[in-house]
């Protein structure tokens, strides 16, 4: 009897210790809230090679992605910054042996 007493009261602990912790992890996610709004880009210019034109656009949370068709049938991967609209680098697409 007296181990079934000890095993009710250590359960019950661990119960109440779980519930604190759930509270307290739901507590610190609703306290940093969502993600302010993106700061809007007033004006942005990316300069792509001459007679290249855009085949595909992939967004991410803080970039974009361009895919570039060139004049010659080579493909350009161009990463822009959505923040300041900078080009942050080209990848040329090159095909294998």
């Amino acid at each position: 009897m007296r181990g079934l007493r000890i095993a009710v009261i250590v359960l019950g602990v661990l119960i109440v210790v779980t519930t604190g912790v759930i509270i307290a992890v739901i507590a610190g996610r609703l306290s940093r809230g969502a993600a302010g709004p993106a700061r809007p880009v007033t004006t942005a210019q990316i300069e792509i090679p001459a007679g290249a034109h855009i085949e595909a656009m992939t967004a991410a949370a803080d970039r974009v992605i361009l895919g570039l068709v060139l004049p010659g049938g080579e493909r350009q991967l161009v990463v822009v910054d959505l923040a300041s609209g900078k080009k942050l680098g080209t990848i040329d697409l090159r095909p294998g042996p």
